[in-house]
């Protein structure tokens, strides 16, 4: 059996919009190993919630399309399937948390019985059945007193207990692969580290793969195992979370982690935030993405498309300044070799 769980190459969704075609998600590839946690990470609008939105056959067609690309959950195509062929998939394979829960959850349906319907749909439970295992997974998910919270409604629950029950939903199949996206968006960092915890330990017990969308790097630092920063569409840098954070090799990586924020004492300075904006996808630039925003910029990178050069074992990034005729820049300690 393949060690490769998820396999997405050269993925490309478009909108058609009042003021013309988003390119929203433009090539981007990755791939999910057995029991690893890969980190999407990047600014808002960057793409990396179409990106799994469209791997799950979640984005409305029209306005949507997917222009090209594969994405295969253990060796079996993913995209342009009917809704009907994707069901055997969602929710059974491959799971997903949802941003908001608040939204993502039926108001006129107790908890249990919403995670009950996931177990009498796809794998033909009854609903007695279905109703003892919804408790037992919202214990599973340290939700206390269970069995009476299972007979709540959502509006019943906090912000950390309706991302528990989301778990616990998406968890009922016992699905390959979880899909997070930003499972810890509006949490206060107590309940955020609660959340986060869970999801390694359901990792260690269930031995699921998670593929993690975020824009906290302090949250890709605790959980993850490989990352794949994206910016304007692209994933412009790609390696283990120990590569990203310690051998930044694309400014805009870089330009995050300045703008993070630290607790040790001996590391206090200043935050540099990363100036200007993210460029246009109605008319996306023919070379590097991040050329109008990045202190470095050459003139090969406005309109050459810099290529993904490999910086070590299984860490890529799409930077003109790696290239063995690009000037050296030691202040951003780019590393690697062609």
């Amino acid at each position: 059996m393949s060690d490769i769980v998820l396999d997405v190459k050269n993925l490309r969704v478009e909108f058609d919009t009042y003021g013309g075609i988003v390119k929203a998600v433009r090539g981007v590839s990755f791939s999910v190993p057995r029991g690893q946690t890969l980190a999407i990470v990047g600014e808002s609008g960057c793409g990396k919630s179409v990106t799994v939105q469209a791997i799950m056959g979640l984005i409305p067609m029209p306005p949507g399309r997917i222009t090209s690309g594969s994405a295969k959950l253990n060796g079996q195509e993913m995209l342009g399937l009917s809704p009907k062929e994707a069901n055997q998939f969602r929710g059974v394979e491959i799971g997903m948390i949802f941003q908001d829960p608040m939204t993502s959850l039926n108001p006129t349906m107790t908890i249990g019985d919403q995670i009950a319907e996931t177990l009498i749909v796809h794998r033909g439970y009854t609903k007695k059945a279905s109703a003892k295992i919804a408790v037992d997974l919202l214990d599973k998910t340290k939700i206390p007193e269970a069995a009476k919270r299972a007979r709540q409604y959502p509006f019943e629950f906090s912000g950390g207990m309706l991302q528990r029950s989301m778990i616990a939903m998406s968890l009922a199949c016992n699905p390959t692969v979880l899909i997070a996206d930003e499972p810890t968006t509006a949490l206060d960092v107590t309940i955020q580290a609660e959340i986060l915890e869970l999801m390694l330990e359901l990792k260690r017990t269930e031995g699921m793969s998670i593929i993690l969308i975020t824009h906290d790097l302090a949250v890709v630092a605790r959980v993850a195992d490989d990352v794949a920063v994206m910016y304007a569409g692209q994933i412009i840098e790609s390696g283990s979370v120990d590569q990203i954070f310690y051998e930044s090799a694309h400014p805009y990586t870089m330009g995050l982690k300045e703008a993070m924020p630290t607790n040790k004492p001996n590391e206090e300075r200043k935050l540099m935030p990363i100036s200007g904006s993210p460029p246009d996808l109605f008319h996306p630039p023919a070379g590097c993405g991040y050329f109008a925003r990045c202190p470095h910029a050459m003139d090969i990178c406005e309109s050459n498309q810099p290529s993904g050069f490999r910086i070590a074992a299984d860490h890529y990034a799409s930077c003109w300044l790696h290239h063995e005729l690009a000037p050296e820049v030691d202040a951003l300690h780019l590393v690697g070799d062609q």
